[in-house]
Parts: C-alpha cells; sequence; structure tokens
C-alpha cells in the first residue's frame, strides 16, 4: 500500500526560505528509501516533487550538462521532469527542457555515451553544446512553484518532526532510528 500523504516538519512549513520546505519533503522520502521503502509506495507527487529539485539543483550549479552527465540521461527521469514542469505550471521551464532535451537525442549514442562516462572538466565540446543560460533568464520561479505545488496538495500535511516519525514507523512497521 502507497504512502498516501505528502509530509512536511512544522518548521520547514513555517520557514520563509521555500526551499525548507522541499528540502523537508525530501528528507522523509530520503528515510523512506533508507527504511526499504520501494519508490512505487511513496506518494507519487512527493517524488515528482524531489525530481523537480534535483533537476533544479543540478542545474543551477553545473547548468543542464551537469544535469545530463549526473542522472546518466535516464528516459524516465526525463519524463517525469517533463510532467511535473507541466504540473506545476513551468511551461517556460518546460519549453527549455524540451529544447535541451532535443539536443541530447540528436546525439550520436557513442558521443552521448562518452561525455556520461567521462569528466566535465577540461576541453569538452560535448558539455559546453549543452550550456544554456536561458534558463537563468526565466520568470518563473521553480522553488516558489514545486513548494506551491505541495502546499496546495490535497495530500499535503504538516507535522510535528515526532508526529513525521510516528507515522512513518507506522507505514513501515518498525521504529525508526533518529539520528
Amino acid at each position: 500500500m502507497e504512502f498516501g500523504r505528502i509530509i512536511v516538519s512544522e518548521t520547514a512549513f513555517n520557514s520563509e526560505n521555500l526551499q525548507d520546505l522541499i528540502h523537508s519533503s525530501i528528507s522523509v522520502i530520503n528515510l523512506m528509501r533508507e527504511e526499504g521503502v520501494n519508490d512505487d509506495l511513496i506518494h507519487e507527487d512527493a517524488l515528482m516533487s524531489y525530481y523537480l529539485d534535483y533537476y533544479y539543483s543540478q542545474y543551477v550549479t553545473g547548468n543542464f550538462a551537469q544535469f545530463v552527465h549526473q542522472s546518466g540521461w535516464n528516459a524516465e527521469l526525463n519524463e517525469l521532469i517533463e510532467e511535473g514542469l507541466a504540473l506545476i505550471g513551468a511551461y517556460n521551464h518546460l519549453e527549455l527542457f524540451q529544447q535541451l532535451s532535443k539536443r541530447v537525442k540528436l546525439m550520436s549514442s557513442v558521443k552521448l555515451n562518452k561525455f556520461l562516462k567521462g569528466k566535465m572538466e577540461g576541453v569538452n565540446p560535448t558539455r559546453d553544446l549543452l550550456i544554456n543560460d536561458t534558463f537563468f533568464e526565466i520568470e518563473e520561479n521553480l522553488v516558489a512553484l514545486n513548494a506551491e505545488f505541495l502546499k496546495n496538495h490535497p495530500d499535503f500535511e504538516v507535522l510535528s518532526v515526532d508526529e513525521m516519525f510516528a507515522s512513518l514507523e507506522e507505514f513501515v512497521g518498525h521504529e525508526i532510528k533518529r539520528e
């Protein structure tokens, strides 16, 4: 049975930094994974938010090239990101993602595999082809849209840390070690 809730801590919910809200949801997913919960039992919209944040953070730290390199250019992940961008209303980001995805799809598999297995540093024409700063000019704020999506989700819940653990422990059927 799926964990049918998207939960975040009260602290994260009350934070002025919207990234805290997203990271709280992500920490719940990471904890569930550590406890052996399969992804198909985790709320699909919580996972989608998780992957949108992954895309965002990869792009911000190393542009689209880093996202492609770090993600291994996974078709399932890319589909989730496309769906997620549409779902949160980030249509300009979606358009850019699709444009840049076309660049990757037009590459030979040899060239792409060489890029995925190689280093990002140094002379790297494939990396350079995948650098696009349009992302930073788009008015849509991915963090704000992602956080608003979570906050407005019908399965969204704000809990104390103790309540979060109790809820997860009930779901996994055993006590979870707290660090």
